[in-house]
């Protein structure tokens, strides 16, 4: 049986399959341990700098040095393959490494809660504001103060052109979240301007470089559907694989999910413990779920759930509870 578990961004409408692990056979991995050479040796013509310091290390893995370039290209197909194995390890110590948590918010000081929905950016200071902090001031400010940032007190515009020119100011001064606000303008005609997919995309690319991990993850999106962009499966796991070492818990989610799918279960239940470390609810299902068929040790599924239970902790507090309850009564 398939199960489908629909991930849904702020501005995107990517949709991720997970296949169920009863579908997928156990993968094991046998890891060789990789030999590292003479450290003051050339490892092409063997000659020795009696540690001078004249050989010069190969970057891309440290396993060997060189006297210069000519010994580098003639040793390659001897040490390709070890190479490329270690620069793999590398990557995977990299990429399956817990993630910071979210910053906390500026107000409250607990930990920002993970769901764009559930926070909000300020132009006018650069700051991100939990909901619960947004509703708090709504209910309990005065009327004047209602018409000020929760944060800085700077007066709230109502004029879209105002709102434009604040982002743009704090694009100016490099603000990667205001990037990202400004390409989601554009990719969907808000704020009075005219719908520009391609400079949202050149937007996103730029806050992408500079870490923004919700980029990373709508980019991965983009590149899976092809909807403004050609689809691109290299670009999608690359954009996927930075947003979850940048801290996405979605990226992280669909990254476990791609594995998965490819019977890949244990790089897959990595990923996902990871996402529920810090508080995703959908990566802890697919733990859990784990768990019962054997994919996720007793030992490994405890420690989870502590961590699971750990994050949510740190990102609940009862004004964001009222926050969800009053989101929930509008709606209906």
């Amino acid at each position: 049986m398939m199960r489908e578990i629909k991930i849904r961004d702020q501005t995107s409408t990517a949709i991720r399959i997970i296949i169920s692990p009863t579908t997928i056979n156990h993968e094991h991995h046998h890891h060789e341990t990789c030999r590292i050479g003479v450290n003051h040796q050339c490892a092409a013509c063997g000659d020795s700098d009696d540690g001078g310091g004249s050989l010069k290390a190969f970057t891309a893995c440290n396993l060997v040095k060189y006297c210069n370039r000519t010994c580098q290209v003639a040793h390659w197909p001897a040490h390709k393959k070890a190479c490329q194995k270690r620069v793999a390890e590398l990557f995977d110590e990299k990429l399956f490494k817990q993630p910071p948590p979210n910053e906390d918010c500026p107000i409250c000081c607990l930990r920002l809660p993970n769901e764009e929905n559930q926070k909000g950016y300020l132009s006018c200071c650069g700051k991100i504001v939990c909901c619960g902090c947004f509703h708090a001031h709504e209910v309990a400010a005065a009327d004047t103060e209602k018409l000020k940032c929760v944060f800085c007190r700077t007066e709230v515009t109502s004029s879209d052109e105002m709102k434009i020119e604040r982002i743009e100011k704090r694009v100016e001064a490099n603000d990667a979240q205001a990037m990202f606000q400004l390409g989601c303008c554009y990719e969907l005609g808000m704020k009075g301007l005219r719908q520009d997919t391609a400079k949202a995309l050149e937007l996103y690319h730029k806050t992408a470089k500079l870490g923004n991990n919700t980029a990373h993850y709508n980019l991965s999106a983009y590149y899976h559907t092809g909807d403004i962009v050609e689809k691109d499966t290299g670009k999608e796991t690359y954009h996927l694989q930075l947003g979850a070492m940048a801290g996405n818990v979605r990226a992280r989610h669909n990254l476990g999910c791609a594995e998965g799918n490819a019977g890949n279960m244990d790089r897959a239940y990595k990923h996902l413990m990871i996402a529920a470390n810090d508080g995703y609810d959908s990566s802890m299902k697919g733990v859990q779920e784990g768990h019962k068929r054997g994919f996720v040790t007793k030992d490994d599924y405890a420690k989870t759930m502590c961590a699971y239970g750990n994050s949510i902790y740190e990102m609940k507090s009862d004004d964001r509870d009222r926050a969800a309850a009053a989101c929930l009564s509008k709606a209906e």
